[in-house]
């Protein structure tokens, strides 16, 4: 019998009791109508999974009891792996996030380029960060992770490009001369930047060369903004991560 994963931000403690936050409770009781007793899996970044089962099932209140700790543990990354990203438009941006969670990302950062046809004012910004919290920890249920990946404050490129550049990164950009496979092997973390709809600009382009990012081309094809991220993901996680 499937047992459905939940994440909630507080303590777990085998043997103790816990109120869910109303997100998870409507989920457990209105969308799939688990009753008390109904056997869940409870994790809050960790590292580990805790068995559960519901107790109190009411409009009021949902409860769980915390039965055991799980082991083994979730294993540190391979590789730890930041996605910089330029925002692109609501469905393609939270789908890229989305698999980039599925497929291993420590970090993410959303970034503001030129050719952003998203406009985010600061006070949208928190609302769209809460959004892609979410998705990231939805992304987290399904796949299994415990531990939940970082999500860094909206920033300019041209602002965060210089935090970045004694550490360098990959660039993804149809036009480089080199393919993934022709850089060196990262010693323990990688940074992929990538720019939103359209790409970045060539200025842009000369910026993140400048603060050491490499181009990097993935085969002959030119990706959607969505794709790309994801493609080079799969094939970091395949030359250097935990897909070996």
């Amino acid at each position: 019998m499937q047992q459905h994963r939940i994440y909630t931000h507080q303590t777990l403690q085998p043997g103790t009791a816990l109120t869910l936050e109303e997100g998870p409770a409507r989920h457990l009781t209105q969308v799939l109508r688990l009753k008390s007793g109904a056997e869940i899996i409870l994790f809050n970044g960790d590292g580990h999974d805790y068995s559960a089962h519901l107790d109190e099932v009411s409009r009021r209140r949902t409860s769980a009891i915390v039965e055991q700790r799980l082991e083994p543990a979730e294993p540190p990354a391979a590789l730890l792996i930041h996605l910089a990203i330029g925002i692109s438009k609501g469905e393609r941006m939270d789908f890229a996030i989305q698999k980039a969670v599925e497929l291993g990302v420590t970090d993410i950062t959303p970034l503001i380029t030129e050719r952003c046809m998203v406009r985010l004012p600061s006070d949208r910004q928190e609302k769209r960060l809460q959004h892609w919290q979410q998705v990231i920890i939805a992304a987290c249920e399904q796949s299994g992770r415990r531990y939940i990946p970082t999500l860094n404050p909206v920033m300019s490129l041209t602002d965060w490009l210089p935090s970045r550049a004694t550490q360098g990164g990959i660039l993804l950009d149809h036009r480089a001369e080199h393919a993934l496979h022709e850089l060196a092997t990262p010693a323990d973390q990688v940074t992929l930047l990538i720019g939103p709809e359209g790409g970045l600009s060539a200025e842009e382009r000369k910026l993140a060369a400048a603060n050491g990012f490499n181009g990097v081309r993935m085969g002959p094809r030119v990706m959607r903004t969505e794709t790309a991220p994801l493609a080079a993901i799969a094939a970091i996680q395949t030359l250097w991560g935990d897909f070996r």
